[in-house]
């Protein structure tokens, strides 16, 4: 970096941060914000899909599910460990919150459970048996996508490596819940999917609420964000929609 170059001057060109001593406060207070997301969301997830390994009717299903449980916890210790070096407890992190609490299955999306809980608010629903599962993991799946798309290019370069690694996957794991749903959709689960599908879908559209205008201009011009919610939620419904034609499901 130039020494006559601040350091927003410097992220507003593209810059990149490669570790904490480098990184300004109010900087470092969003990435560490986005980087808790991230792993609380994976942690409650995880949980939550532990919850149903046994529901899973064979047991090719039940290994998929375990894998998808042992891989998200992975993720979130790969960025967890990025927040260590900023100094987070990561000893205590992982039973800092119940993961496995939920909201009542009919509260309205969108609804947050803890504020110290940085989870995705879709994470404070339970989930309802297999086929209720495997239809909120391919939805949820792919508004992943979109949300990891959006952190490939991020200013923080250790965070952006670590989510290269991280994007496929959960890709895998999408493509799982597509293919498992499939095979439920041949069984006669077609029904139960619509209805899983008209109640998770909005409620995963609510984690890509608009937020406050200003933050978002200003997360961009530090390089830790690219595109509006309103942009990400359009392309997540794009995705869904094509998933649903794909299964020949309508909801």
């Amino acid at each position: 970096m130039a020494q006559d170059m601040t350091i927003d001057s410097y992220l507003a060109q593209g810059g990149k941060l490669t570790n904490p001593t480098n990184v300004p406060p109010r900087y470092r207070a969003e990435l560490l914000k986005i980087m808790a997301t991230f792993v609380d969301s994976e942690l409650a997830g995880a949980a939550g899909f532990a919850d149903v390994i046994n529901a899973g009717p064979g047991i090719k299903e039940r290994i998929a599910a375990a894998r998808i449980v042992l891989e998200k916890t992975d993720n979130a210790d790969t960025v967890l460990n990025l927040m260590g070096e900023f100094g987070a407890n990561t000893d205590r992190y992982a039973n800092h919150h119940p993961w496995t609490d939920r909201l009542p299955r009919d509260t309205p999306p969108g609804t947050a459970r803890n504020a110290h809980d940085m989870r995705l608010s879709v994470l404070n629903y339970p989930l309802d048996g297999w086929v209720d599962a495997v239809t909120m993991n391919l939805c949820m799946g792919l508004a992943v996508g979109v949300q990891l798309d959006e952190f490939l290019t991020s200013s923080y370069q250790p965070f952006a490596e670590a989510i290269r690694k991280i994007t496929p996957v959960e890709a895998r794991h999408t493509e799982l819940a597509e293919e498992g749903l499939q095979k439920l959709i041949a069984q006669g689960g077609g029904p139960a999917a619509v209805a899983a599908v008209t109640y998770w879908r909005p409620r995963v559209a609510a984690v890509f609420g608009e937020g406050a205008r200003d933050r978002f201009e200003q997360l961009k011009a530090w390089g830790l964000r690219r595109t509006p919610n309103a942009t990400l939620g359009a392309t997540w419904e794009s995705r869904l929609d094509d998933a649903l034609a794909r299964l020949d499901l309508s909801a």
